[in-house]
């Protein structure tokens, strides 16, 4: 998923990625249940944790707090690793679920280590390794601080009940983004992206996981049980957008670019992306549609056959106390699975740091909470068709 954008990254990756990653996983179906699966019994290996203190973990780039003097260090992991005696490969290594998805895969199919304890991908991408049986089950009997502080929103997608497998790392919101001041007037609905003028000064998200929701919402339908007669509706849509010229153009995390040069005034984008631009453009502002918008995760997940799995727990129920939630909080400036870390980051004696716990794209308000909602995944029988349609209107 999207990372801040304090330095440019690329573009995100083509979706024809999934399109080849659904193919051959429909090719080693059999009679309903892919070849690829791992039975429960066969997801855990003996845990080295008590007596090898260490695990590896493999992150986004950006997405982790660093020391403003010293980039190299990170603070809160550097005090969980004081803390508790155990030593953290921490690798930034994931720049597209995809890419990382092809990375791993071939090891987690045939039942091999991937040499990482602890990954962290999006809710999306989770959901695919959850239905292969290629996570292994958390104890939450090691994880207090998740059972007592993980926000309610969250707690219970429809890819993993109860978050038996997958932790929130970091959310956002998918909503959109435009120059009020350029503009001259408000947004309030998804809707208005269409206005005549806003004709070719107006971009989408390329990726299908990424984009749709928000379309969905648009017409009124609940994310949480869409049907593929949604899905078609919307696609029906932006084709006839696509072919009156209306939509600039789709694209990845470099929508900010576009935004931020003024060549378009209004796109699909992420909150945390334009909390980063607001410090530099105030008229840039953010939009949660008044008829709702996706609230997504990119979540921790400890792999089949990790050696440190104990390990990994603690490190993950670490990162659940809200004083570390805080400090996480405002270096990321995603929107916090930790609501307790609000009142944290409120008694900051640093009247910036302080701001931030009022900011309703970090801790949404009551109000906003009711118009966030997580979208249900597209199932693997799903994605090679939706993924065909999607691509061919976004030119991929």
């Amino acid at each position: 998923m999207p990372r801040t954008s304090k330095t440019p990254l690329p573009t995100r990756r083509s979706l024809l990625r999934t399109l080849a990653g659904g193919t051959v996983l429909g090719a080693l179906a059999g009679c309903g249940v892919p070849a690829a699966y791992v039975a429960s019994g066969d997801r855990s290996a003996t845990d080295l944790s008590a007596r090898d203190r260490r695990l590896a973990w493999a992150n986004w780039p950006l997405y982790i707090d660093t020391d403003d003097k010293d980039p190299g260090r990170r603070p809160t992991l550097e005090a969980f690793e004081k803390r508790t005696g155990i030593a953290v490969d921490y690798v930034e290594e994931i720049n597209d679920n995809d890419e990382f998805f092809g990375k791993i895969s071939p090891a987690l199919m045939n039942h091999q280590r991937t040499g990482r304890d602890l990954i962290v991908i999006s809710d999306w991408m989770c959901a695919r390794f959850v239905r292969l049986g290629w996570v292994q089950e958390m104890d939450r009997a090691r994880q207090p601080h998740v059972t007592r502080h993980l926000d309610p929103l969250l707690r219970s997608p429809a890819f993993d009940p109860g978050r038996r497998f997958t932790v929130p790392w970091q959310s956002g919101i998918t909503g959109v983004a435009y120059n009020r001041r350029k503009l001259g007037r408000e947004i309030r609905h998804t809707k208005d992206l269409w206005a005549s003028d806003l004709k070719g000064r107006v971009t989408l998200l390329s990726g299908l996981d990424e984009a749709f929701a928000l379309l969905m919402q648009s017409n009124g339908v609940d994310v949480t049980r869409w049907t593929a007669d949604d899905f078609h509706r919307v696609c029906d849509q932006v084709e006839r957008l696509v072919h009156g010229g209306h939509i600039r153009r789709f694209t990845g995390n470099d929508y900010t670019k576009d935004l931020v040069s003024g060549d378009v005034l209004a796109c699909q984008a992420y909150s945390g992306d334009v909390i980063q631009l607001q410090a530099d453009n105030p008229d840039i502002h953010f939009v949660v549609p008044e008829e709702g918008a996706e609230l997504w995760s990119d979540s921790l997940m400890i792999p089949n056959l990790a050696g440190h799995k104990a390990n990994a727990e603690r490190l993950i129920d670490y990162y659940y106390r809200p004083e570390v939630a805080a400090t996480l909080a405002a270096w990321v400036n995603y929107v916090c699975p930790v609501p307790a870390a609000r009142d944290v980051l409120a008694a900051s004696g640093d009247e910036d740091t302080a701001a931030l716990a009022g900011n309703p794209l970090i801790f949404p308000d009551t109000t906003l909470r009711r118009r966030l909602a997580i979208a249900r995944d597209i199932t693997s029988t799903e994605r090679l068709e939706f993924a065909k349609r999607w691509n061919r209107i976004v030119g991929l």
